[in-house]
């Protein structure tokens, strides 16, 4: 009887490693992620970027219902290529980095699409302590080790509380390419 118990004990414990197993995690690598952006200002093109990638994604190409993503930002890594306007974009009419040290997406759903390795992402921005759902497509590409993840959405600005009444345009353009490896 009793080694009856520890054969189903040993069972049962086989069973919940080869579940964790299965589900790879992974977390981005810093060096090699970034979020870029692109916005009109007076009619001009504004190109900028984020670095300073944190979190855990879940991702099985085999199980796509299965996989998750749950990233943040370093919102004080804004980089524009100029230091004054980067300052300006810390500020708390903009980025307020202060109260809101970072941006945040995580994923409700993630589909797969008709073409291989391309995938859809519905889940929650949240930037200036403001969420709001996004949805885009994404790539996936087997990678060292991990998997590189490329996608990009527009977002309206104003959503999220950035620069009030402003010569910048509403709408912004958003890239995202994170390179995750097994964590």
């Amino acid at each position: 009887m009793m080694e009856r118990d520890m054969k189903r004990t040993l069972l049962l414990l086989l069973i919940v490693c080869l579940a964790t197993i299965s589900k790879a995690q992974y977390k981005p690598v810093e060096q090699a992620s970034n979020l870029k952006f692109t916005i009109k200002n007076l009619g001009f093109d504004v190109d900028g970027k984020f670095s300073g990638f944190e979190g855990a994604i879940n991702f099985d190409p085999q199980n796509i219902a299965g996989s998750s993503f749950d990233v943040t930002i370093n919102a004080s890594t804004v980089n524009t290529d100029n230091s004054l306007r980067d300052e300006h974009l810390r500020g708390e009419n903009y980025f307020d980095v202060k109260d809101y040290p970072k941006i945040r997406l995580v994923s409700g759903k993630v589909a797969g699409l008709n073409k291989s390795g391309m995938y859809q992402l519905t889940g929650v921005l949240t930037i200036k302590g403001k969420a709001k759902q996004v949805s885009f497509p994404f790539s996936a590409t087997s990678a060292a080790d991990g998997y590189i993840f490329k996608g990009g959405f527009k977002i309206n600005r104003k959503d999220f509380g950035i620069g009030g009444a402003s010569t910048i345009a509403d709408e912004l353009e958003v890239e995202i390419s994170v390179t995750a490896r097994k964590g």
